[in-house]
């Protein structure tokens, strides 16, 4: 009879650590692009003060409008894969977690999926997901009421904080005028910081709920090299043990006479 499965050798599990695995680099690839994004909005918005004064040349100007609108772009891209590769995970880790605990899910995979894309909803939802997946993660009992870690509790005020002003921001681009445009600048400058900080931050919380749902995996994953064997002799002994041998049966055919 076949041995019993383990929540670390489940299917979900396997698709869980797949999808850490791309989610990772995908999500520190969104993080560097936002952060230069920023870098590119607070250029511009340096600019834009310097124009009140004096006139600004067009080479700096044009430089800075096509890193940002670049920058923009490339980073709107990123974030969709990076985040549709982790809602991924959260519904894989998800399974993970319940098996682990022997409970039913107390969300369903779609309940996930809306609960991260619908506004409103998503202020709330993904990071209690996330202290349940904490807490199944860790072991505790199902009956009581999850506990947010320190991580999870920041991760969900930059996620809830980058939501926000996400909004705001795409609100405030509806306005006409020179200062409004300035202070346009500085709000999506503050958007992409925020986003950069979530990005780093889920990066820390998909690798640490990652080893606590599957231990074991990380484990045997580590490669080990045997290196001496007590009572069996390495190379050099067995070489010399060969040669000894050959000695022997050499002098016993010496010995013999016809």
């Amino acid at each position: 009879m076949s041995p019993p499965v383990t929540p670390g050798d489940s299917v979900a599990a396997e698709k869980m650590r797949g999808l850490a695995g791309v989610a990772v680099p995908l999500l520190g690839l969104t993080a560097s692009i936002v952060l230069v994004t920023a870098g590119a909005e607070a250029w511009r918005y340096a600019l834009l003060l310097d124009s009140r004064w004096d006139a600004v040349p067009a080479g700096p100007l044009h430089v800075s409008d096509a890193l940002v609108v670049t920058g923009g772009v490339v980073s709107l891209l990123s974030s969709l894969l990076a985040g549709a590769v982790t809602v991924g995970w959260l519904v894989h880790a998800s399974a993970t977690a319940a098996q682990a605990a022997a409970v039913s899910r107390t969300r369903r995979s779609w309940q996930l999926v809306a609960g991260v894309l619908v506004p409103g909803v998503n202020l709330v939802l993904p990071g209690a997901a996330l202290a349940e997946l904490e807490h199944a993660a860790l072991g505790a009992d199902p009956a009581r009421r999850p506990r947010p870690s320190r991580l999870i509790l920041g991760w969900w005020v930059a996620w809830a904080a980058g939501q926000l002003m996400a909004g705001i921001t795409l609100l405030w681009s509806l306005r006409d005028g020179v200062q409004a445009r300035a202070d346009g600048v500085l709000l999506h400058l503050a958007t992409d910081l925020l986003a950069g900080i979530v990005a780093i931050t889920t990066i820390v919380v998909v690798r640490r709920l990652t080893r606590l749902l599957s231990p074991g995996k990380l484990a045997s994953s580590r490669r080990m090299v045997v290196v001496r064997v007590p009572g069996v002799g390495g190379p050099g002994d067995r070489a010399h043990t060969r040669t000894a041998a050959a000695g022997r049966a050499g002098t016993g055919r010496d010995s013999v006479r016809p």
